[in-house]
C-alpha cells in the first residue's frame, strides 16, 4: 500500500485506517468518507436530519439525565433561540428550568416556527 490516508479533519491525526469506502479515526473515533467534500462537515442536523441553524427552536426526543444532578429534561421539552457551536455537544441553548446546556443534535427535532 503505497499511498497514504489523509490526517482526521477533526483532530488532524495521522494514524488514520481505512474500512470499506471509510476512513476511520482511532484517536478521536471521527469516521468520514474519503469521497466527501472537506466542507461536508460543517453542516450540523437534528435527528432526524434536517439542518439546524443559529436561532431555531428544537424539541427534546427522548428523556436526557443531567450529568451531576438527578434532574431530567423531559421528552417534548422546548428549546428556542439555539446556537450552533463545534463539538460534540454542538447545542448552546437555555433550556427552560434548568438554565445554559449544552445539548447533542442527535437527541433534538427542529420544530417549524
Amino acid at each position: 500500500m503505497t499511498d497514504t490516508l489523509p490526517p482526521c479533519p477533526d483532530c488532524a491525526s495521522a494514524f488514520t485506517y481505512q474500512v470499506d469506502a471509510l476512513l476511520i479515526c482511532p484517536e478521536c473515533g471521527h469516521e468520514w468518507s474519503a469521497d466527501a467534500p472537506s466542507g461536508a462537515g460543517d453542516v450540523i442536523r437534528d435527528s432526524v436530519g434536517n439542518v439546524l441553524s443559529d436561532g431555531d427552536t428544537v424539541t427534546v426526543i427522548k428523556d436526557l439525565k443531567l450529568k451531576g444532578s438527578s434532574s431530567v429534561i423531559k421528552v417534548g421539552t422546548k428549546v428556542k433561540g439555539i446556537r450552533l457551536v463545534p463539538g460534540d455537544h454542538d447545542i448552546d441553548c437555555t433550556v427552560p428550568g434548568f438554565g445554559q446546556i449544552g445539548l447533542k443534535s442527535q437527541f433534538v427535532k427542529k420544530v417549524a416556527d
